[in-house]
């Protein structure tokens, strides 16, 4: 039965979500019931205490879930049976090898990341840690100024591998790495990709990361090596090179959207065009992504191992000897849980446990800043959407009720708040190069009012 939620409610509720508190390396989570500094700079609990929740800046070392271990996979795209949205997904990595936010499509086997008009675009990111291996992906960018493809390794203390297409050029596709969020724009190359043309031709993109170097493998081909050796920091006495667990994940954003820094929409080619020839042909713009294997490599010789369930981190330096491989639990009880107590709620349907001991712990336990599209949400709503995307066309058009095509997630009536795609920075008003900060949103609030109307 559906309860009537008096304004008094609401605006206490707004109130509580837009309250959450900020964090970062200098800046860690204070409250032990909101212990969890999740990957968009914000303290809470469940989704804020899984993939992406970054340990230095949270209550304590062990605030965020512990993170499943790597496995070996080739993925397709026939649908999305193995994927769940941040609001479902508890740390069950063999229930659902990704989560999501935005609006996603499958179709002949390829994955359809799409940005409709005015929203954050998609988010995919693998459930299963990776300590070095070889991930490897189809795409086909996007294109058009302002739109920004992605296929990255990211960590939760922010060491990352990145391959990233800027629409406004399709000639070619950047690569980067950074250690523990550390800008350094002088680790970027770009290669050039066979035929000019990424948007209409498949190419194959690796990422080989080992302990000693990361390879860029484009179509077969070795066009970048980054060795460990050559990242020796002689002040810290530390090795600047991504060395940490990390996940997969695949994103279409606008990095052109009017209230990014200039810095960024200058990068990303010029301000987003949201009247472009894939909006007005397909109804938004995509990126199409076909098969993506895993392989995982053995862990370092001299790794802790005490099991072979998840990683943890065992020291605030966060280096590669300070993750053990253990047995623990990767699974919360509820959206109520943390690191602290995996287990709270447990014994309650998920929806009067996410609720927990007031209307705050709603709020905060799904990442405002993970919103993409309308949120993420799961429907089966398709409305306003008349055409699909062709994995075969340049055009992008298609029919969502052609045979083999499938859709999920939020209509295309979007909020215009994103995500942080990968390393962070604190606005000062003189944006870098290539800064990637998307504002957050009101998607907390959204999400406790669906549990509160639904009790």
């Amino acid at each position: 039965m559906v309860r009537f939620v008096t304004p008094l409610i609401l605006a206490s509720l707004s109130v509580a979500a837009l309250a959450a508190q900020t964090c970062n390396n200098s800046k860690q989570c204070k409250d032990e019931k909101y212990p969890c500094c999740s990957q968009y700079g914000e303290c809470g609990t469940g989704a804020f205490c899984l993939g992406g929740c970054d340990p230095l800046a949270s209550f304590s070392l062990d605030s965020c879930a512990p993170m499943p271990v790597c496995k070996s996979k080739t993925y397709t795209w026939d649908n999305l049976d193995n994927a769940a949205t941040q609001d479902k997904y508890l740390g069950n990595s063999t229930a659902a090898d990704w989560t999501y936010s935005g609006k996603l499509k499958t179709e002949d086997g390829n994955l359809i990341m799409t940005m409709p008009p005015k929203s954050g675009g998609s988010l995919v990111a693998n459930n299963h840690y990776i300590w070095y291996g070889k991930i490897s992906g189809k795409f086909k960018s996007s294109r058009g100024k302002g739109v920004v493809t992605a296929f990255i390794l990211l960590s939760d203390v922010k060491d990352e591998i990145d391959y990233e297409w800027v629409g406004a050029d399709l000639t070619s596709v950047q690569t980067n790495y950074y250690w523990q969020g550390v800008l350094d724009w002088q680790n970027g190359g770009n290669i050039s990709v066979e035929g000019g043309d990424t948007y209409n031709d498949w190419h194959t993109y690796e990422i080989d990361w080992t302990p000693e170097k990361v390879d860029w493998v484009v179509d077969g081909t070795v066009h970048r090596t980054l060795k460990k050796s050559d990242t020796y920091n002689a002040t810290s006495k530390k090795y600047e090179f991504p060395q940490t667990p990390s996940r997969l994940q695949m994103s279409l954003w606008p990095a052109g959207q009017p209230s990014n820094a200039q810095g960024t929409i200058d990068w990303a080619g010029g301000v987003i065009d949201w009247n472009s020839e894939d909006i007005q042909n397909a109804g938004y713009d995509f990126a199409t992504v076909g098969e993506v294997s895993v392989e995982c490599y053995d862990p370092p010789s001299d790794a802790t191992k005490k099991g072979n369930n998840a990683y943890i981190f065992t020291n605030s330096a966060a280096m590669e000897a300070d993750v053990a491989i253990t047995n623990n639990n990767t699974v919360m009880g509820s959206l109520g849980a943390t690191g602290l107590d995996m287990d709270l709620g447990a014994d309650k349907p998920s929806s009067s446990a996410s609720k927990g001991s007031s209307t705050t712990s709603v709020a905060n336990s799904i990442p405002t800043g993970a919103t993409v599209g309308s949120g993420g949400m799961a429907t089966n709503d398709d409305s306003g959407s008349s055409s699909g995307s062709s994995s075969s066309s340049s055009s992008g058009s298609g029919s969502d009720s052609s045979s083999g095509t499938s859709t999920t997630g939020d209509s295309e009536t979007s909020t215009s708040s994103g995500f942080t795609q990968g390393t962070t920075t604190q606005d000062s008003g003189a944006a870098g190069q290539n800064e990637r900060v998307l504002r957050g949103s009101l998607f907390g609030v959204l999400v406790a009012l669906v549990v509160l109307v639904t009790l």
